[in-house]
């Protein structure tokens, strides 16, 4: 029995001795590691020190305080945390670890030459960061051998996207700036930060309740802009898109992968200037990046070091066609700014909606102060807008140094968008009380041949006060008339298939006037006549035929008008006014007659739509055989009678 009991006292003594050597071991082992990690860092020619080093392997609870990292490598300038703790660690293999739960106390980040400025330096303090379900890499890999900005992100995305964690919580993070352009300072507060899922560079979920950003500028004048979101939502964002842009290797990657399914959030900003803002909603969707063309090392690479300095036109065109890269290479599903409003010291502004979507940019339901009165319009919109075309276009504008742009250049706008349209203005008339409405104007152009539409629609509905200081408006105003109603309607098309171009009945109508349609059609037109070559023009457009022109004028007033004006200045009755309108036009039929026999029937049907008021007048030429367009434009000129001889002309009038 005693020889047991003294084994058994042996065992334990050898049991404890193991399990505390142990311990020594596996805690030194734990040191070493964490030591070479630290060593690294000093390596790369940084500083990188720590304080007490704690391991408990029961609980597998691995603790490090007072955490100290300079890489000595922009734009991260130090590392600080008071506290690391890390429960549940364990080797996964060689190269990653894995923790249940991981807290960090007392963080602090810099940043030097933050946002590309390099005397802007930011200094963020976060509290408490918290990980659950982590598993990452034991120590980085690949840190860049140069000091790029661009390098240093990709770097820091690359080791994100090694880890993986079941979600991240910061409550606080604080961060103060110095170095603003106009001698400012700053602060940022972010609260509330969560993210869920995270998956090797792809997060599932990011929130953040509020953002908010405070600046003090001195120049132009003291000014403190508090600005913040709020309900900031993150849905599905990809580092790993980011770090194939980022990457000089992957230029082959000509295909749109998605950085984001969907962003929203709201905005609020306030200046003590007077000047306020508020944003709803804000919604973004499906953001995706094409790492052949979306290259911000690429731009970064050839901007000017010194800003204020002039740039020879070479080099503003690299820089130009660069960021027409970056515009191609990212493509934006949909963007809605919903319940916009600015608050100015002349009043508030409100905007309903600013959407974007497949190259349709609009604004809905402005509502806004101006000089004279308030301006509302309902609708405000660009079609197939292209930042991409638009920048290429200024680019190449830059050739000319200093000459007036080439037409071929100037037509290059209309490769720039596809169209624009007004909806629903109202809006003051100078500095009458009388208002301008616009229901419509629109305009549509298509089918380039070059840089030159061979389509094109215009569609215009406004009603304007008539203006007593326009001297070709006062017979309309004496004649009782104090708006005008314009309606217009103009549509034009080259149909190659038939070598024709046609003017769609093209409609004028002026409320309380006429209304007036006019339809013309040209033959056997070339595709080389659309170009910005003057001799080319000229020489395709003489082969160019006249081709049929109908002409119609619906009388709404207009008539009566001008007899009453021709009454008032001759003081005379308007029947005797209308009567006097119709012999002056007869007086001319039997010069026309001599010549065009038809031509002095279409006389005698103008007569009597004068005498008549309330008719309809019809004109229709249609040519007696082939008729060379510029050939008739020239007896136009110098032969009327002989160009209208070369038509054969139907006219009518009627009720």
């Amino acid at each position: 029995m005693k020889r047991i009991l003294i084994g058994l006292i042996v065992a334990a003594v050898l049991a404890a001795g193991g399990w505390f050597g142990f311990n020594l071991y596996v805690r030194h082992r734990v040191t070493a590691e964490i030591e070479a990690a630290f060593e690294q860092v000093r390596s790369g020619g940084g500083k990188a020190s720590h304080g007490k080093i704690g391991f408990d392997p029961p609980s597998r609870t691995l603790t490090i305080e007072d955490i100290d990292v300079e890489p000595g490598r922009p734009p991260l300038a130090g590392v600080k945390a008071a506290s690391f703790k890390a429960v549940g660690v364990r080797q996964l293999d060689e190269a990653h670890i894995a923790a249940d739960n991981v807290e960090i106390e007392g963080a602090e980040l810099a940043i030097d030459g933050a946002a590309g400025a390099a005397s802007m330096k930011l200094t963020y303090k976060i509290p408490r960061i918290a990980l659950t379900g982590y598993s990452g890499l034991a120590r980085m890999q690949g840190a860049p051998a140069s000091d790029s900005t661009i390098d240093a992100y990709r770097f820091g995305l690359e080791q994100f996207a090694a880890m993986t964690a079941g979600s991240l919580s910061i409550p606080t993070i604080t961060a103060a700036m110095t170095g603003i352009t106009g001698g400012g300072t700053g602060d940022i507060t972010y609260s509330g930060l969560t993210f869920r899922n995270i998956d090797h560079g792809k997060i599932e979920t990011a929130k953040v309740e509020r953002a908010l950003v405070t600046i003090n500028v001195q120049q132009p004048r003291p000014d403190k802009v508090t600005s913040g979101f709020s309900d900031a939502t993150i849905d599905d964002f990809d580092a790993n898109v980011v770090i194939a842009a980022l990457n000089p290797e992957k230029t082959d990657d000509d295909s749109y992968r998605r950085v984001y399914r969907r962003i929203s959030t709201a905005y609020d900003m306030t200046s003590t200037a007077g000047i306020g803002a508020k944003i709803g909603r804000i919604l973004v969707e499906d953001i995706a990046y094409r790492p052949s063309k979306f290259r911000p090392a690429e731009l970064l690479a050839v901007l000017p070091k010194d800003p204020s300095a002039s740039q020879n036109p070479a080099r503003m065109r690299e820089l130009m066609e660069k960021l027409a890269n970056i515009y191609e290479g990212a493509r934006v599903g949909k963007v809605t700014l919903a319940d916009l409003s600015m608050a100015t010291p002349q009043g508030t502004g409100k905007l309903n909606a600013v959407t974007y979507s497949e190259g349709d940019f609009a604004l809905e339901g402005l509502d806004a102060p101006a000089p004279q009165g308030q301006f509302k319009m309902e609708r405000f919109a660009l079609k197939s807008f292209s930042v991409t075309n638009l920048i290429r276009w200024a680019a190449d504008l830059t050739k000319n140094a200093g000459r007036p742009p080439s037409p071929d250049q100037m037509l290059g706008l209309f490769g720039v968008l596809a169209g624009a349209e007004i909806k629903g203005v109202v809006a003051p008339f100078r500095n009458t009380k009388k208002l301008v409405t616009i229901d419509t104007v629109s305009l549509d152009w298509g089918q380039l041949v070059g840089s030159i539409p061979s389509k094109a629609h215009v569609v215009a509905k406004f009603v304007t006060p008539t203006d007593p200081s326009d001297p070709k408006q006062l017979p309309l105003i004496a004649s009782g008339i104090d708006k005008l109603a314009i309606d217009l309607d103009l549509g034009a098309e080259w149909r190659e298939a038939s070598n024709s171009l046609a003017l769609a009945p093209a409609t004028l109508d002026i409320g309380g006037i006429a209304r007036a349609q006019l339809g013309i059609m040209l033959g056997n037109v070339p595709r080389e006549v659309f170009s910005t070559d003057p001799a080319q023009l000229m020489g395709q457009a003489a082969r160019i035929e006249a081709g049929s022109l109908a002409f119609s004028l619906r009388d709404n007033g207009g008539v009566e008008a001008a007899a009453t004006q021709y009454a008032r200045s001759k003081n005379v009755s308007r029947d005797a006014a209308r009567q006097a309108l119709a012999d002056n036009v007869r007086a001319h039929r039997e010069d026309i007659a001599a010549d065009n026999p038809e031509a002095g029937a279409a006389v005698d049907a103008i007569a009597g739509f004068i005498e008549t008021p309330g008719q309809t007048l019809v004109i229709k030429l249609t040519p007696r055989a082939k008729a060379p367009l510029m050939q008739i434009m020239q007896l136009l000129q110098t032969d009327p009678g002989n160009a209208l001889a070369q038509f054969k002309i139907e006219a009518s009038t009627g009720l």
